[in-house]
């Protein structure tokens, strides 16, 4: 299989330590969505990572359609996010604030970093940042045990920890001294070598 995306991308690093957790092989072909769109378009052709190349060929774009095929592939029994009843919703609204708070936090970034300097809107990069902290702030008031929910590690608490590393990357005083039980377990999360192997190196 083949893993188009650079795993600075929380998106694509989450597949990415899915795709170790369940012990599958992969190569990871690193474009950069700034700069190989062309080459990112060949497997997406909206041009966004990550995609998914099976060993039959088929492309799968989008994490969480990947993360749900990789689901259906290991089976009930191994997938981080339950295949369907209540325990699929306690995991799938974690998620959604996770997601939603990292989607923020990039936005936030591109507002801040990627415009000339007289075209950024400091206001909207605020609220962006608070949004962000929103989503993680409601986690961090979730997560009352060792795991988000379930009393195991689910995808709840994979995803997270990734969104909360990627969030910190890019604007660490904004969530500094905010965050205790989700950085405490981001660190244990990375002290797997399955996930921490998948940080960005640059």
């Amino acid at each position: 299989m083949q893993l188009i995306g650079r795993t600075m991308s929380p998106f694509v690093r989450r597949v990415a330590a899915t795709l170790n957790l369940y012990g599958y092989t992969y190569e990871n072909l690193p474009f950069a969505t700034a700069t190989q769109g062309a080459e990112i378009s060949r497997f997406n052709p909206v041009g966004r990572v990550p995609a998914l190349v099976t060993d039959s060929g088929e492309s799968i774009v989008d994490s969480a359609a990947i993360i749900d095929w990789l689901d259906h592939q290991v089976g009930a029994a191994r997938a981080l996010t339950p295949l369907a009843g209540p325990e699929r919703f306690a995991v799938t609204k974690c998620l959604a604030l996770a997601l939603g708070a990292v989607e923020k936090a990039v936005q936030a970034t591109y507002e801040k970093d990627r415009r000339p300097a007289d075209k950024v809107w400091p206001e909207n990069v605020d609220k962006l940042l608070a949004q962000a902290r929103g989503g993680f702030e409601a986690l961090e008031a979730q997560l009352t045990g060792e795991w988000l929910v379930l009393g195991r590690m689910t995808q709840a608490d994979v995803t997270t920890g990734i969104a909360l590393d990627s969030a910190e990357m890019f604007n660490k005083p904004a969530y500094e001294g905010r965050l205790p039980k989700l950085q405490a377990l981001r660190d244990r999360l990375n002290a797997i070598p399955a996930i921490g192997s998948t940080g960005f190196k640059g």
